[in-house]
């Protein structure tokens, strides 16, 4: 099907095309394509090579169908649905906001381009593994049930001027709990920010309780930095 070979020609020739990453994610520091910093070159090289590229979406799912204009020919693409919950954004912003994700995933898996891993820096690298050491044996202990000292306060936290603080408590729990307070101090603090500036400054003000949360589950940290990045766009989006 010559639906194929039009498509690899139109990805070399996108590989051969310098773009520019205007994207910037802060807190991992790494810079990412947006979808306008691809898609009017693909639908310029598209239309040279004879492809045309219908993207559509239904509950569960996201399609782009690459159709070769001359023999009606395609190859699709698929993703599944996720949801979005931007502050401040009523249902129809927050399904906008998740369609456009979905083409940006959708044309960057089609044409093979190379994105930044942003897993990694998010959770960091693996430690070199170390040698055994001769040690009495004892019962493991995980990193979930050992005592945390200091929760962390949550009771109608409040923001001073130019102060995000999580303020800790002379409190024992355990690592779980820990974590699902500090959760929910974050959400607090996120629900008073008013723009991007201060969805930062709660992470810089409070990064040693968030390099915690980093050494007691890294999937936690990821997910809480997810969210964290989702109230960002939210900002720019507004702009």
């Amino acid at each position: 099907m010559s639906v194929y070979k039009k498509l690899q020609d139109a990805r070399i020739l996108l590989q051969n095309t310098e773009l520019k990453k205007s994207g910037h994610n802060k807190f991992a520091n790494y810079k990412y394509f947006e979808l306008g910093d691809f898609l009017p070159t693909i639908q310029k090289i598209c239309d040279k090579v004879g492809l045309c590229g219908v993207v559509s979406f239904n509950h569960e799912m996201a399609f782009l169908q690459i159709i070769d204009t001359e023999d009606g020919s395609s190859i699709m693409f698929t993703s599944p649905m996720s949801s979005a919950a931007l502050k401040g954004c009523h249902d129809v912003q927050n399904l906008g906001a998740v369609q456009t994700y979905l083409r940006r995933y959708l044309w960057v898996n089609a044409f093979e381009i190379v994105e930044h891993d942003a897993l990694e820096p998010l959770t960091g690298k693996e430690d070199p593994v170390k040698k055994p050491e001769a040690v009495v044996a004892k019962p493991a202990a995980t990193a979930r049930s050992v005592p945390i000292v200091d929760s962390i306060k949550l009771d109608k936290p409040t923001k001073l001027p130019g102060e995000w603080t999580l303020k800790p408590l002379n409190d024992k729990g355990t690592a779980d709990q820990w974590m699902e307070e500090f959760e929910a101090g974050c959400m607090a603090l996120l629900q008073l920010t008013s723009k991007e500036e201060d969805v930062l400054n709660i992470f810089t003000v409070n990064r040693s309780l968030f390099d915690r949360a980093k050494e007691l589950d890294t999937e936690f940290y990821t997910g809480l930095m997810s969210k964290f990045t989702a109230a960002r766009q939210s900002f720019k989006e507004e702009k």
